[in-house]
């Protein structure tokens, strides 16, 4: 059972994530500093590792934050894509969820603090959103692996190029329904010849 005290450590813990993710947004990831951290929620030093253990330990929670997001943006469309238009919705809605925060994005698939692994748990809603990730693409023909594989890289490849190199821009974002034909056209998906715009 529930009592105000767990409450309120729940709530404390939700203020130091919404906290770190402020000040990875201004310093980057490697720039989380556990004392920047507790000032930052109006705690001292060692009152907060009550809180988190570690410094990996928040990263930990912060991946499990954004991958539950991710889940949540998934979960939220209105219904699973199907075709060439199915494909093209959804993978503009990955990356725009991508993009929207890189901070974000470079923790849940680049692995930009050294030594940290996500734990079993915050790793297990990564996996769910790969399963999900993997019906979708089943519903359009792709099971192969190297065609799952190469659709992920051309995805992330985008994605990439538009955090690093024109964040807040499209000049990348605007060749994924390009990316959707080549793809279909080489993956020879949905009966239909590659078409270019």
């Amino acid at each position: 059972m529930s009592t105000g005290w767990d409450r309120r450590r729940e709530l404390t813990r939700a203020d130091i994530l919404h906290a770190a993710w402020t000040l990875c947004r201004d310093r980057g990831l490697a720039g989380l500093s556990m004392r920047d951290l507790a000032v930052e929620v109006g705690l001292r030093a060692p009152s907060l590792y009550s809180y988190f253990a570690s410094k990996s330990e928040i990263y930990d929670a912060m991946f499990a934050d954004g991958q539950r997001a991710l889940l949540e943006m998934t979960a939220a469309r209105a219904e699973p894509p199907s075709g060439r238009e199915g494909l093209r919705s959804t993978t503009a809605a990955f990356v725009s969820f991508c993009v929207a925060e890189p901070v974000r994005y470079q923790l849940l698939f680049q692995r930009p603090i050294p030594g940290f692994v996500p734990s079993e748990t915050s790793y297990g809603l990564a996996l769910e959103f790969y399963r999900t990730y993997t019906a979708d693409m089943e519903r359009i023909g792709v099971t192969d692996q190297r065609l799952l594989d190469l659709w992920s890289a051309l995805v992330t490849g985008l994605t990439d190029q538009q955090v690093s190199n024109d964040p807040g821009g499209d000049r990348w974002i605007s060749l994924l329904d390009e990316a959707v034909d080549m793809f279909c056209g080489h993956a020879r998906l949905l009966g239909e010849p590659v078409t270019t715009t």
